[in-house]
């Protein structure tokens, strides 16, 4: 099976519901985006100088860590088979990581099963074209759920170097590459070797200023671990509750402060990431969680799937205020925050908006499922793909204004 690369594929709006669209009281209220709310989020990405805000895309979930692109990022809305599509690249093998983006380089991983072969690919951002292969393993495929892959993980980069983790052999190994090809550093971040469930790794590599820091949880010696970029040398560890579950940490400057957000075993934490010090913890959302935590303000929102279903909102500032909460389950996929609402597509194709202060739903629209992406906002839209190949593209409004559209890509 091939996995197939694109750049500058643009989606189209569209119509989705044959209902009338629900009544709301009053105009729709849509929040500004302020000039402090939008260097706050360039924060992160400021720590390295090697990396671009405006045309970098170094880690999951891109340089403000959640799915949100620069402001001046202007994607299309339409693509087709050649349409708005700059190069295609096909890529051996099955994974579901992200490609990440810098300079003039594309980096994704990659695994073939049959051969039992994980590696990592450079690309050229401006043709697609091959620039170097390594791979990183051979065997040591343990057996995997259908949905997951042996490449999942997103790589990261401060610039200089790549971040890649991979789960073979029982472990979980990271290994550094300079934007060259040439190792930097190999490391076994944690053991990783579940007993009563074998749906495999998920978390994405988090860089934050001088660290890199990874996640490992399953029903054994679970741990979050910071390593120093450079050297690779441990800095700190902390203990995870020994529970299978499969999210990305993030790094978010909320309530003063810059707080790594993770959530799963039925709870949402909040740790110091110079220290990895718990900050706090609120119960909630479910014992496998898959989607990275996602905020507005100081308001975070967290979705999980297994064994129940659960969207929350909470507020970020310790107190452990629940906000509110409902049955909604985002579990594979992220969702995104944004003019003070949330948007979720939920694992069977329902889209929502929902109010973030209070959870009132604003509007839902039964597109299609099953849905396992994740949302970015660009340009004024969401982009949202489901497994069976349809884009949908859409003005995040509090008020639902349906249209028509067909085909693979759709726009409302």
């Amino acid at each position: 099976m091939n996995r197939l690369t694109l750049l500058l594929v643009g989606l189209t709006a569209v119509g989705c519901g044959r209902n009338p669209p629900p009544s709301v009281a009053g105009p729709p209220v849509i929040q500004p985006v302020s000039l402090a709310a939008v260097e706050e989020k360039e924060k992160g990405i400021a720590d390295f100088p090697n990396l671009v805000a405006n045309s970098d895309w170094p880690w999951w979930r891109g340089p403000s860590r959640d799915g949100h692109a620069p402001q001046s990022a202007t994607p299309p809305t339409r693509w087709s088979e050649t349409e708005n599509v700059v190069w295609k690249s096909p890529v051996p093998g099955r994974g579901h990581s992200s490609p990440v983006v810098v300079g003039d380089r594309v980096f994704l991983t990659t695994a073939e099963d049959a051969k039992q072969e994980q590696s990592v690919l450079a690309l050229s951002r401006k043709t697609g074209k091959p620039i170097w292969t390594k791979e990183l393993s051979q065997g040591g495929f343990a057996k995997l759920h259908p949905k997951n892959t042996h490449a999942t993980p997103s790589i990261a980069s401060d610039g200089e170097r790549i971040f890649v983790v991979f789960c073979h052999h029982g472990t979980v190994q990271a290994t550094v590459f300079d934007l060259t090809g040439k190792q930097v550093w190999q490391k076994v971040v944690n053991p990783f070797e579940p007993k009563r469930y074998e749906y495999g790794y998920a978390p994405s590599p988090l860089i934050y200023r001088s660290t890199v820091i990874f996640a490992a949880e399953y029903d054994g010696n679970s741990s979050l671990a910071a390593f120093d970029r450079e050297s690779g040398k441990e800095i700190w560890r902390t203990q995870r509750p020994g529970n299978i579950s499969y999210s990305s940490p993030v790094v978010a400057n909320l309530a003063g402060r810059d707080q790594l957000l993770l959530s799963g075993a039925d709870q949402v934490c909040s740790y110091d990431p110079n220290s990895g010090k718990l900050l706090w913890s609120t119960p909630g959302t479910t014992a496998a969680t898959c989607g990275s935590v996602v905020w507005d303000g100081d308001i975070l929102f967290a979705s999980g799937g297994y064994p129940k279903a659960e969207t929350l909102a909470l507020k970020a500032d310790g107190s452990g205020e629940v906000l509110w909460r409902n049955n909604k389950k985002c579990y594979e996929q992220s969702m995104i925050a944004t003019g003070g609402h949330l948007y979720a597509l939920t694992d069977d194709g329902i889209l929502y908006c929902f109010r973030g202060s209070d959870g009132e739903e604003k509007w839902n629209r039964r597109l299609r499922g099953p849905v396992s992406a994740s949302p970015i906002f660009a340009g004024g839209h969401i982009y949202w793909a489901n497994e069976l190949g349809t884009h949908y593209v859409f003005k995040p409004k509090p008020i639902f204004c349906p249209s028509t559209g067909s085909g693979r890509t759709v726009i409302f």
